[in-house]
């Protein structure tokens, strides 16, 4: 069934507990979740700060900027960056919002890509459609291969990206997942990529205020 994306992501926003922004200890952040609060992470990436939820049992295992470029990894406890069964990725692209050949559906149609690369007899795709983050062009699709890697450590991967264009700069969420190989096409369940969709929410891009330190209230508190 087609999902109608304007009225599923306002739906979204609306559903969020009260925020809290983020804090370094895992200790902490678990503390939070038993009293009711949704974590969200507030980064600073080029030109702007990002802001969605960090789902229950993620903790970032590996972060690096290189250039343009900006990556940071967060698995399930007890993964690494190398053996995960799931992981959120977010990323940035420095300057690339200047480039009027880019869209957020290019972007992320071009992320897909690679997976239709790495399998191109088990790739499958679904996209969800634009959206708007913070007022920001955004677009999100489903991709995946049905068998990837390599023999002996075959594994099917699946992935919700999220693109945005930011003022500057571009940006993706990612939430990636590995399961049982298979020799057929990906396929995606709607009610379980809607539902992780959901705990990234809400999905802010926040301009940086000057002297504004962590935890960046004026992102936190954005409506």
């Amino acid at each position: 069934m087609p999902v109608r994306l304007p009225i599923v992501v306002a739906s979204i926003m609306c559903a969020v507990l009260p925020v809290l922004a983020q804090q370094n200890a895992d200790g902490d952040i678990n503390a939070l979740r038993a009293k009711g609060y949704t974590v969200t992470v507030v980064s600073p990436i080029f030109s702007q700060l990002v802001a969605f939820s960090l789902p229950k049992g993620f903790k970032t295992v590996f972060e690096k900027t290189n250039g343009d470029r900006y990556i940071r990894e967060a698995v399930l406890d007890g993964e690494t960056a190398d053996q995960w069964s799931q992981m959120i990725t977010v990323t940035g692209a420095k300057g690339l919002a200047a480039n009027p050949n880019v869209t957020a559906q290019s972007f992320v149609e071009r992320i897909a890509g690679g997976f239709k690369g790495a399998c191109p007899d088990t790739y499958g795709t679904r996209a969800l459609g634009a959206a708007k983050f913070s007022g920001r062009d955004g677009f999100m699709t489903l991709a995946g291969c049905g068998t990837v890697g390599a023999d002996g450590a075959r594994h099917s991967e699946s992935a919700l990206l999220i693109g945005i264009k930011g003022a500057a700069d571009y940006y993706t969420i990612q939430w990636a997942v590995r399961g049982a190989a298979s020799n057929r096409p990906i396929t995606f369940d709607d009610a379980t990529w809607l539902e992780r969709l959901r705990e990234l929410a809400p999905i802010r891009i926040c301009r940086i205020v000057a002297n504004e330190a962590p935890p960046y209230p004026s992102c936190v508190n954005q409506k």
